[in-house]
């Protein structure tokens, strides 16, 4: 396998040509990189930031779905199908199941430092973020692909048939480039929808916006009501420490169920009656649950948990501080680009989608795989993607590219309209998405609202004057924003019903005849149809 290349300095107009283009920096960026690079394809990485320390699972310490082969396996995608809302397929869960778990065995095999259980055999089931990017990253450049670091790709390249490649610019000068390749993977991350979270600065729904701009649809867009607890005023949504939390209301007392019992487990079952007191003022949490044993072990798995902590000079398993839900969007909820084939292809030939840019519908359904499931997905998606992308280019090889197009739209071919403040835009967004009473619990009066708000943004950011230079990047990035937003209040609009972390106030109940699958596309009109899925249970008699 050919060294690493590394990458040559800005210029304007520089033009590469590869196999695989992988569009992203993550863990399942990486997984298609390297898969892609093992079928005998060059490869381009391209990562918006630097690929081993952008994106949410870099700060991250992530466990994974792993689960051994035999009967424990069919048994645990049971279990897990039966929490998923009616949405999921076992068959996609089996196999990501198996494909996280051969991967992981890859991770063993090539050196990665799992710790030692007590009787000596190794505990694969946790990845630390840190160690772990810095090794994908590490493998990656040992595979021979070119990585280009801070180069953000803006737009994808094609013609009337095909993605073949596309365009992007070098944050350091904002100069121009373009990669053809024979196949395109998206593994752009999910979308924050500019909450202020860890490791979602860059998490834009970039990778949405460029498959619906090459004509692929998403799907599950409506669950993106999953939010974390957090400090007040911090950007760190790790909510597992909150497992062990009790809850207070601003006078000091505690909040109680309908059952008169204490408010606990903000992660589970008192989660709603956090948001329902967050509603109406402050809320205050501390940690006094978890007896002593359980703050060492807590302290020493999820260290960055406790920074906030220590900045502001609180004992969280003693003193009461304040606590927010940090609305999470499609990083941790579920919706996505729609997948199509089992190698995650998006219908769109030549483009592919991986980790959470694709929906995760298949393996989570209608609620959260935040964590463990997500993070088995990236590396089960990402391996199938890469896969599935140097098949196409080795198939694709020789065809004329003359016929490639830009097909990048909003914010970045504008008209003459008059100039829209891109951070007052992504204010605006950002407060028609995240707020508790338009996210975690909906109406039709707040969709309709909302979706008004949002088609005046898009209007005038497609009336806007072109963006120039590094200006591009945010320009797309509030365009994506704004779409993704659109999809989602189009896709809850449709969803009259609740189900998973997709809640409706004016329609409380889960609607057996609703059990399907809600696919949105569209850029300047958006439309929401319902799949015809039919529930397993009645395939099965």
């Amino acid at each position: 396998m050919a060294s690493h290349r590394k990458e040559r300095p800005a210029e304007e107009g520089r033009l590469i040509e590869t196999d695989v283009l992988v569009v992203g920096g993550g863990p399942a960026a990486g997984w298609a990189a390297l898969s892609a690079a093992e079928a005998g394809a060059r490869v381009v990485l391209a990562d918006k930031g630097y690929h081993g320390t952008s994106g949410a699972t870099a700060p991250s310490n992530t466990g994974t779905w792993c689960v051994p082969p035999g009967e424990g396996r069919a048994a645990s995608v049971e279990q897990r199908f039966k929490r998923t809302a009616g949405l999921a397929d076992r068959r996609w869960m089996l196999r990501a199941a198996d494909q996280a778990y051969e991967n992981l065995q890859k991770l063993v095999e090539w050196g990665y430092p799992f710790p030692s259980e007590e009787d000596g055999s190794l505990y694969i089931a946790n990845l630390r973020g840190p160690d772990y990017m810095r090794f994908l990253r590490q493998r990656v450049q040992k595979a021979g692909v070119t990585i280009l670091d801070h180069h953000p790709i803006l737009e994808l390249l094609g013609d009337d048939d095909r993605v073949a490649g596309a365009a992007g610019l070098a944050r350091r000068n904002g100069a121009s480039f373009q990669v053809l390749a024979g196949a395109v993977v998206l593994a752009t991350g999910g979308c924050a929808f500019f909450e202020r979270i860890l490791g979602g600065t860059g998490l834009t729904g970039d990778g949405y916006l460029f498959a619906a701009e090459a004509g692929a649809s998403l799907s599950g867009m409506e669950f993106t009501g999953k939010y974390t607890l957090a400090p007040h005023g911090s950007s760190l949504n790790k909510g597992l420490p909150f497992r062990w939390a009790t809850f207070y209301g601003a006078d000091g007392e505690v909040l109680r169920n309908a059952r008169g019992e204490p408010v606990t487990n903000g992660i589970g079952g008192g989660e709603r009656q956090v948001a329902e007191a967050l509603l109406a003022g402050p809320v205050y949490a501390r940690l006094d649950l978890a007896e002593p044993a359980m703050q060492d072990w807590l302290r020493r798995g999820q260290p960055n948990c406790f920074q906030p902590y220590e900045r502001m000079g609180i004992n969280p398993f003693t003193d009461l501080f304040r606590v927010d839900l940090k609305y999470e969007g499609t990083v941790r909820g579920t919706g996505g680009i729609r997948i199509v084939s089992s190698d995650c292809g998006t219908g769109i030939a030549g483009l592919y989608a991986a980790g959470d840019a694709a929906s995760r519908e298949y393996v989570t359904g209608g609620i959260s795989g935040g964590g463990a499931i997500n993070a088995s997905w990236a590396i089960a998606s990402g391996w199938w993607a890469g896969h599935g992308a140097a098949r196409h280019a080795h198939r694709r090889q020789g065809r004329d590219g003359s016929r490639l197009r830009p097909l990048g739209t909003t914010g970045l071919r504008g008209t003459a309209g008059p100039a829209v403040d891109l951070a007052a835009a992504a204010r605006t967004v950002h407060d028609e998405i995240a707020p508790l009473d338009k996210s975690y619990w909906r109406t039709s009066a707040t969709l309709e609202a909302s979706g008004r708000v949002l088609e005046d943004l898009w209007s005038r950011l497609n009336e806007a004057p072109t963006a120039t230079g590094i200006e591009r990047l945010q320009a797309r990035e509030v365009a994506a924003v704004t779409a993704s937003a659109r999809w989602t209040v189009a896709a809850a609009a449709l969803r009259t019903e609740s189900r998973g972390v997709h809640r409706r106030r004016d329609f409380p109940g889960e609607s057996d005849a609703q059990a399907s699958r809600i696919i949105v596309s569209g850029l300047d009109r958006v439309t929401a149809v319902r799949e015809t899925l039919a529930l397993e249970t009645a395939q099965e008699g």
